[in-house]
């Protein structure tokens, strides 16, 4: 299997949808932060391990607590997951912080800054 072929798209993206969903219903971990949503999944062609991406809606202390109650409910969540889903193997989970959500935010404040002071400028 391909890494970017059909079958490898459609399995990141049905592991996505259900590892957000029982994060989102069924983990019970009070460090999990209720604003923490899955932006991305990478299972590799073996199916035996997943990245998942999260984010979260908070400070770095909010995420970082999140991310320890994530890594501690990863067996619950791996055991729901093959419960839900048919695959031949299911992945061990690992999950990461996705920062992209973060930057995006901070080089939009920068660009709106730097056109607030180039309108202010041509004034």
């Amino acid at each position: 299997m391909r890494k970017n072929s059909l079958k490898s798209t459609m399995i990141n993206s049905e592991v996505m949808k259900a590892v957000s969903e029982i994060i989102r219903g069924e983990v019970k971990d009070p460090r999990v932060a209720p604003m923490t949503s899955v932006t991305d999944a990478e299972v590799t062609t073996d199916l035996k391990y997943a990245t998942i991406y999260v984010s979260v809606l908070g400070d770095d202390e909010q995420s970082k607590k999140t991310l320890a109650g994530l890594k501690s409910s990863s067996g619950f969540i791996r055991k729901e997951l093959a419960r839900r889903l048919n695959l031949r193997n299911t992945p061990e989970l690992k999950f990461v912080l996705d920062e992209s959500l973060a930057y995006g935010m901070k080089m939009d404040k920068l660009i709106d800054e730097v056109i607030k002071k180039d309108e202010k400028g041509n004034e």
